[in-house]
């Protein structure tokens, strides 16, 4: 492995923005032997390409596929990545949605603790929502202040 490849050399790349440093992120990407794509920086990619290029999600898909395809990029479990670009592009959901649905899918848990309904999208797994809170039970959380861990 030669190094890990950030999102910034990958939207190079694949954006051709700005030419220059296009230019050099596409050499490197061919001149080197293995860099290493973890599924975190794909995720980033997926959200770069759609919030600031304004993206189309067909694009975003097969720019994902061609980067998992590519000769030198390695990653740690492509097939799960390219099942989350799947139901990225195919059940229109967000790619965290995605990338959860794969893993839900290849770990045999099957269901996924989410408020995200666009998840009922997928039938492969089931979604499902945390129960309403009781009355009388009162939780932390952010408006209510979590304990801060010790030494902060």
């Amino acid at each position: 492995m030669s190094a890990f490849v950030d999102t910034n050399v990958l939207v190079r790349h694949l954006t051709g923005d700005p030419p220059e440093m296009a230019t050099r992120a596409t050499a490197y990407l061919s001149a080197e032997r293995e860099l290493l794509l973890t599924d975190l920086v794909a995720a980033e990619t997926v959200y770069v390409l759609e919030s600031f290029y304004e993206a189309p999600r067909d694009d975003v898909a097969q720019a994902l596929r061609s980067l998992i395809a590519f000769d030198s990029i390695v990653c740690v479990d492509p097939s799960l990545l390219l099942r989350a670009v799947e139901v990225y592009e195919t059940d229109r959901v967000d790619f965290a949605e995605a990338y959860l649905v794969a893993c839900a899918e290849s770990t045999g848990v099957g269901k996924i603790a989410s408020f995200d309904r666009s998840i009922d999208r997928v039938d492969t797994i089931e979604r499902v929502e945390p129960p309403p809170r009781d009355a009388g039970i009162e939780r932390g959380g952010f408006q209510q202040g979590w304990d801060e861990p010790a030494g902060l």
